[in-house]
């Protein structure tokens, strides 16, 4: 068409509506620094979807899920993966370690676990974790120690390397491993002798890796897709069920998180976007998974800490301990600075509360409501580590309810002094709660609206 047809087209200049058509996806989202029961949020809602995707991280996660009294534990498979009826998809902001992803899917096979690579979809976008990447990770968590004499406390699964060699454009996709092996073996060669020259202590062997590439490249072949054009075909196909299950956390966000301890991808919203391919029009529902206390694992700032009993008693009864990692978490009180902060980046339409069963035994509850600096109160989280550790937290305290919820399945069987609990968290961040987790198995989520 000629420019000048183009001017003379009766339609230009006229504003095409927005095209609001196509399916929406549901979003769950970490609002606290991981283990809020994300797994059991989206096991929940898995059930009846039609594709369940990961967007950012790799098996840096750990996900939980109890189906019919047997446990699965998910790392970089979707935990949708154990719904037969569905997809589930690694998107192009994931990084995937091969050898991790086969063995986690063989441990859960033995649980139970079916036909799994029919229901998988992995995108030719991703980028692949080496082994080198894990060892990278481990030797400069110990560089970390001895300059500085703290360390990052990373899951040590090779993920932030892998991100580097994204950022630096060295890295490889799952399409480099899927196209010409000679190219991708020299590109392999060429990454692995960086990282001998950055770190001379780091052995590789090569030829055994390429080896090994080899046969998982003809493994996930069938699996693999065009994920961009995957989820376009699903958002304007057919009526459609899509569930995104957020890894990590807000404050665990390379952006938002409380840097430097902080994961290295973007766990709000706006890595659903970048890591699936997928416009901001097309996401629905966003959904805030909270635990009724607060806990983190690893070091960095923690105002609402509570290094005490109450802080032992959290771990004990909330079995505290990473999925992932093993590590004992730290715990404390309700931060609801965090969650507004949460709710500020990633616009919750509500939350899903969990865990409330393990405040049980307290006479008192106590909820921070806000930080002060130098005696004033302020309406922002500071970004600075150092400002983060001298803030001031303001406490409401609220009675315990002294009373055992765990059987309690529809809001009417709490006690008021529960209710009264969630009310003040919904009214003190602005967000409706939408479930509230009382134990471990799926039917101890109620749902209140």
């Amino acid at each position: 068409m000629s420019h000048k047809a183009c001017y003379t087209n009766p339609g230009a200049g006229v504003k095409r509506p927005r095209n609001d058509t196509g399916n929406k996806l549901t979003v769950v989202l970490g609002a606290q620094w991981g283990d809020e029961g994300k797994g059991k949020v989206v096991d929940l809602l898995a059930t009846e979807s039609d594709i369940i995707c990961r967007c950012q991280g790799g098996n840096n996660a750990g996900h939980t899920v109890v189906v019919d009294g047997k446990e699965y534990d998910f790392h970089l498979l979707p935990s949708g993966i154990i719904n037969s009826k569905a997809l589930s998809v690694i998107g192009n902001g994931v990084v995937i370690h091969l050898p991790g992803l086969f063995e986690e899917a063989e441990k859960n096979e033995k649980k139970g676990l079916k036909d799994w690579e029919k229901r998988l979809i992995i995108s030719d976008r991703a980028h692949i974790v080496f082994d080198f990447h894990q060892a990278v990770d481990g030797l400069q968590e110990v560089q970390r120690q001895a300059q500085e004499g703290k360390n990052i406390g990373t899951t040590k699964k090779g993920i932030g390397p892998t991100y580097s060699s994204k950022a630096s454009r060295t890295g490889l996709r799952i399409c480099d491993l899927l196209a010409d092996f000679k190219d991708f073996s020299m590109r392999f060669k060429n990454l692995a002798q960086q990282y001998q020259a950055m770190f001379p202590t780091l052995e590789v062997d090569v030829d055994g890796q390429l080896k090994k590439l080899k046969e998982y490249a003809e493994r996930i072949r069938p699996m693999v897709r065009d994920g961009v054009y995957f989820m376009y075909d699903a958002i304007n196909g057919p009526p459609k069920k899509i569930l995104v299950e957020g890894a990590n956390a807000a404050l665990l966000d390379i952006d938002f998180g409380t840097y430097p301890f902080v994961t290295s991808s973007n766990c709000t919203v706006g890595g659903v976007c970048t890591g699936l391919g997928i416009p901001p029009l097309n996401i629905g529902d966003v959904y805030g998974v909270v635990k009724a206390y607060t806990t983190r694992v690893g070091i960095g700032a923690f105002p609402t800490e509570q290094l005490n009993e109450v802080g032992e008693l959290l771990q004990t009864r909330g079995h505290e301990v990473g999925v992932t990692t093993g590590r004992k978490r730290r715990c404390g009180w309700l931060d609801l600075v965090i969650l507004r902060y949460a709710n500020m980046i990633n616009g919750f339409t509500a939350f899903a509360l969990t865990k409330l069963d393990i405040l049980d035994v307290m006479d008192e509850i106590k909820v921070g409501v806000s930080y002060k600096l130098n005696g004033k109160k302020i309406p922002y989280f500071p970004a600075n580590m150092d400002i983060l550790q001298k803030v001031e937290v303001e406490y409401e305290k609220l009675p315990g309810w002294k009373s055992d919820t765990s059987a309690c399945r529809k809001w009417e069987d709490l006690p008021v002094k529960a209710q009264n609990y969630i009310r003040f968290v919904e009214i003190h961040v602005g967000v409706p709660i939408k479930w509230v987790g009382v134990g471990k198995a799926r039917e101890s989520m109620i749902q209140m609206f």
